[in-house]
C-alpha cells in the first residue's frame, strides 16, 4: 500500500499467523509496510496474506519456526540481498508450556520456552542488527508481560522467560544509542489471544483488548518519528516507562 506512514519499509514480525503478531503484522502493511511473516503455521500466515492483499498490502510469507537458527540466518541473507536493510524488527512469537514450582520444571519444557522467548530473540538481533543499522531509522519492539515483573507462585518459567528478555533488548538498547537504531519493549497487557485463554481458562474474552488495538499502538513505535529508545510501553496504563521507572 503506498503513501502510508511505512511506505517502502520493510517490516519483519515473529508470531505472525495469529494473535498480537498477526495484527501488527495488518496494521504495519496498512501503514504501507512490506511485511515479512514469520510464522511456523502455514495456514495462518496464508490467512494473514489474504488479509493483507484484501487491503491493499503486500506480504512476504515465511514459514520458519523461530528457533531454527540456520533458518534464521538464512533469512537475515535474503532480506540483505533482496533488500539490503530491515526497516522494523517486532519480536513477538512467545509460548508458555507448563504452570509448575520451579523444583518441577522439566527441562525440556525450560528448554522449550527460553529458546523462544529468549533465545530466538537474540538470534534475531545477532542475524538482524547489521540489517537494522543500514536503515535509516531501524525500529526494533520486543513484546514483553507484565509477568516479567509481576511474580506469581507457578509461573516462574515464563516470567523469568520475560524478564530476561527485557534484560536483552535494554543491552541492546544500549548498545544501539549511538545509532539510528531504536530499541524499545511493549506489554500489551491482557489481551484476547489463545495464549491469553491458555493462561486464564475462565476469564471472559470479551473483557479483554482486541489484539487490533493494542497492534495500533505497537504501530507507534514502530515509526521513524519515534525516536525514544530503551523504554517499556506499558498498553494497560497508557505509559512510556524508562527501565529505572519503578513500577
Amino acid at each position: 500500500m503506498s503513501g502510508g506512514v511505512l511506505s517502502n519499509r520493510i517490516a519483519l514480525v515473529t508470531g505472525a499467523s495469529r494473535g498480537i503478531g498477526a495484527a501488527t503484522a495488518r496494521v504495519l502493511a496498512a501503514a504501507g509496510a512490506h511485511v515479512v511473516a514469520v510464522a511456523r503455521t502455514v495456514g495462518g500466515l496464508e490467512e494473514l496474506d489474504d488479509a493483507i492483499r484484501a487491503r491493499g498490502g503486500s506480504a512476504t510469507l515465511v514459514p520458519l519456526d523461530v528457533t531454527d537458527a540456520e533458518g534464521i540466518l538464512r533469512l537475515a541473507a535474503a532480506l540483505g540481498e533482496r533488500y539490503g536493510r530491515l526497516d522494523v524488527l517486532v519480536g513477538n512469537a512467545g509460548i508458555i508450556t507448563t504452570f509448575s514450582p520451579l523444583d518441577h520444571i522439566a527441562p525440556r519444557d525450560w528448554d522449550d520456552v527460553m529458546n523462544v522467548n529468549l533465545t530466538a530473540n537474540w538470534r534475531l538481533i545477532s542475524a538482524m542488527s547489521g540489517l537494522l543499522r543500514r536503515s535509516d531509522a531501524g525500529r526494533a519492539v520486543f513484546i514483553t508481560s507484565g509477568a516479567a515483573h509481576n511474580l506469581r507462585a507457578y509461573r516462574g518459567l515464563y516470567s523469568v522467560s520475560k524478564a530476561a528478555l527485557e534484560a536483552l533488548a535494554r543491552t541492546y538498547a544500549a548498545e544501539t544509542a549511538a545509532t539510528s537504531v531504536r530499541v524499545n519493549l511493549f506489554n500489551p497487557g491482557p489481551t484476547r489471544t489463545r495464549m491469553r485463554a491458555q493462561i486464564m481458562p475462565g476469564e471472559d474474552p470479551a473483557a479483554l483488548t482486541s489484539p487490533e488495538a493494542v497492534a495500533e499502538k505497537i504501530l507507534e513505535l514502530c515509526l521513524p518519528s519515534f525516536t525514544e529508545s530503551g523504554k517499556l510501553y506499558d498498553f494497560p496504563s497508557r505509559r512510556l516507562k524508562s527501565f529505572r521507572e519503578p513500577e
